[in-house]
């Protein structure tokens, strides 16, 4: 098969419908007969671009890591405008609303998984530690701007909210959580340091 745009085609097809699979079914259920069949492709087309499955758990992963680089661009973007407990609250419901529980999920299920992303990633859950790089760079950002005390502990309160976050999102079958209980989590790990109103 001729590289360029027909592999990079049939890539991104396999990796939308893993991650269709991980949102809807879970982690259990990702096995490369579901991915090929939710893809709508020959079980053969996947390990024609893959060593082997985990090969491509990996791929898929930091694919979805890359993508967080639009919503870190956003979130810096916003740094200034608004008010800070809204912009990290809505950056958080993106974050996990989208593919990343699932996938820290699936690295927690996986072992051989876990050990091909150390070999590329060496600490920290990828999704999360790319999350707290950056809810600290958008902190960083606003304590420049003065919204946010000089003082403030950006390095501890990044990983705050982050883990804060995860729990409240972590029930992957339970009711999505309200924009409101996102807001106070979020007031609650920097209302301390809030140089501005929080409302």
């Amino acid at each position: 098969m001729p590289t360029g745009v027909a592999l990079r085609d049939a890539r991104e097809q396999l990796f939308d419908a893993a991650e269709r699979v991980l949102l809807t079914r879970g982690p259990s259920a990702l096995t490369s007969r579901a991915v090929t069949a939710e893809a709508g492709v020959a079980k053969g087309v996947l390990h024609r671009h893959f060593a082997d499955f985990d090969a491509f758990l990996a791929d898929f992963v930091m694919d979805r890591i890359d993508r967080m680089d639009s919503k870190t661009a956003a979130l810096l973007g916003a740094a200034g405008t608004g008010t800070v407990v809204e912009n990290i609250a809505e950056a958080l419901t993106a974050l996990f609303e989208s593919a990343a529980v699932a996938i820290v999920s699936l690295i927690t299920f996986r072992d051989d998984l876990r050990a091909r992303l150390r070999e590329a990633w060496p600490a920290g859950v990828p999704v999360l530690t790319e999350a707290v790089i950056m809810i600290t760079a958008y902190l960083t950002a606003e304590r420049a701007v003065g919204r946010i005390a000089d003082d403030a502990d950006v390095d501890v309160l990044g990983p705050t909210l982050i883990g804060a976050a995860h729990l409240l999102f972590a029930d992957r079958e339970g009711p999505r959580p309200e924009a409101g209980a996102v807001r106070r989590v979020v007031l609650t790990v920097i209302g301390g340091v809030l140089q501005a109103p929080a409302d």
